[in-house]
């Protein structure tokens, strides 16, 4: 299995430029809101149009601009499940899961029966989307999707549709039936929890422009370019400047840091994840002490707030100074004596270097 997207397409204000491919692994598309996420899906399934480029799944050319090849939603063999399932509402379960089938009446009886219970969904056969929860109407769309058998399943923000308290033990129910499913799942979303827990591999878009395609695991321990940094959630982030092949100062917070590995000479950004770092004693080697400014509480720890106490003498006025975040457990917060003030060593592998 594997499906290799390039296309662009322009709008209005906006411009699309994606490229990437999958080989039969589940792909998420992380983005911001207005990135450019669903339209990639949309161009992928059919809906839309690109301008230029080639679309190709499991070796079958379903776009080529060149070659003037555009084939029909209908002839792509693609499930696509929308954020709102779009469920016919006056439609039952049965109805909508065997909606389009061409089968023989007995067979297509059958079929829906046997999704009725992959699904979970007994006893709901006659009832219309109404008359459903959100995690019930979401195994309805998944399994009129199954009941065409497609060669690639697309999820547009799956989840965002669903309670928060009921999310994650329903994003952990639909992902054990996905594993019926062996072709390619490509998931777009904003949530870098659902990516990091489901996706093996991850496409970055920032706005409109595939900016980074990798193991999902890497690209969040080694995430590159700023804008993966930030979609990642890294929330300490500085410009910086190269002071040697083993040395960069990061200008807004006033810190230089020493490293063993060498420094890529385009680093102008870097970061520091809110844990990535250990409380230390203001007599440790290297240990970077920090003026504490705010201390919020959250249920198992605080966020601490602090500036780095040789933060250059231009950062300090209250509209400049660049404060970090530190996310600290409650029982180590609470041991400490000195509220004020905050001694932090930061391990080199913690230390995002990034371009812009």
């Amino acid at each position: 299995m594997s499906l290799s997207v390039s296309i662009k397409k322009r709008f209005k204000g906006f411009y699309l430029d994606v490229d990437f491919e999958t080989g039969g692994e589940y792909v998420g598309i992380l983005g911001a809101s207005g990135s450019g996420k669903s339209m990639t899906l949309k161009c992928i399934a059919g809906v839309e149009t690109p301008d230029e480029g080639r679309i190709v799944l499991n070796g079958r050319v379903l776009f080529d601009s060149e070659k003037k090849i555009n084939v029909r939603p209908q002839s792509r063999k693609i499930g696509y499940m929308f954020q709102n399932y779009a469920l016919f509402p006056n439609m039952t379960v049965e109805e909508n899961i065997g909606a389009g089938l061409k089968l023989q009446k007995d067979e297509k009886k059958e079929k829906i029966s046997q999704l009725v219970k992959t699904f979970h969904l007994d006893g709901m056969e006659h009832k219309y989307p109404s008359q459903l929860s959100g995690g019930q109407q979401q195994r309805v769309a998944l399994a009129r999707i199954f009941a065409y058998e497609p060669d690639v399943l697309l999820l547009d923000e799956p989840f965002s549709a669903l309670d928060s308290h009921l999310k994650e033990k329903l994003q952990t129910e639909i992902f054990e039936f996905l594993r019926l499913y062996h072709g390619d799942v490509l998931m777009v979303t904003h949530s870098r929890d659902e990516v990091y827990r489901f996706c093996k591999n991850l496409v970055i878009i920032d706005r409109g422009k595939s900016i980074l395609l990798g193991d999902t695991k890497e690209i969040f321990t080694h995430p590159e370019v700023l804008p993966a940094a930030r979609l990642t959630g890294c929330k300490n982030i500085s410009r910086c400047r190269v002071l040697s092949s083993h040395s960069i100062y990061a200008d807004d917070w006033g810190i230089t840091f020493e490293t063993e590995k060498k420094v890529p000479e385009d680093t102008n950004y870097v970061g520091i994840r809110t844990r990535m770092f250990r409380l230390a004693d203001s007599e440790e080697k290297d240990a970077v002490a920090f003026k504490i400014n705010k201390v919020v509480e959250e249920i198992f720890e605080y966020t601490v707030i602090a500036e780095a106490e040789n933060q250059k003498e231009q950062n300090n006025s209250e509209s400049d100074k660049s404060e970090i975040w530190f996310k600290i457990k409650k029982e180590e917060w609470d041991n400490r004596n000195n509220k004020e003030k905050l001694y932090i060593k930061i391990p080199e592998d913690a230390i995002l270097m990034l371009r812009g």
